[in-house]
């Protein structure tokens, strides 16, 4: 049996966007994340942080292959919240279009999947502790 890697934590989430801009607003505005320094990089990007994980957006001007429609079984990052409540408020304040799910196995699980401006999927959901 062969040992598994020695990991400490998920460190950073790498997303490329077409809207550098609108991506660092979103991920700040909506998400509270902060910008942090990064390298002088010969592409453009953006380093943010908060709640213990990086994220790192990268600068592409063609390309994409995001999603269109929000899907709870896509590629996604996910936050742990205790107010989902607060959070499906902000969603509705920032314009931002959601689709709510409850865990039908695992009662007063509510989760919200929404989109960045790429498309990349998001998903907040309170959890049982």
């Amino acid at each position: 049996m062969s040992t598994p890697l020695p990991l400490m934590k998920l460190h950073h989430v790498s997303r490329v966007t077409t809207r550098l801009e609108q991506a660092i607003a979103f991920y700040r505005d909506v998400l509270g994340f902060a910008e942090i320094p990064r390298p002088n990089f010969d592409f453009r990007g953006a380093w943010l942080f908060n709640y213990g994980l990086q994220i790192h957006l990268i600068d592409k001007s063609t390309g994409g292959g995001a999603e269109e429609t929000i899907n709870s079984r896509s590629n996604h990052i996910a936050f742990a919240t205790d107010d989902i409540d607060a959070v499906e408020r902000a969603l509705v304040a920032h314009g931002i279009e959601y689709k709510e799910n409850f865990q039908a196995r695992n009662p007063g699980v509510k989760q919200l999947f929404f989109q960045d401006p790429d498309g990349f999927h998001i998903e907040v959901g309170k959890y049982p502790a």
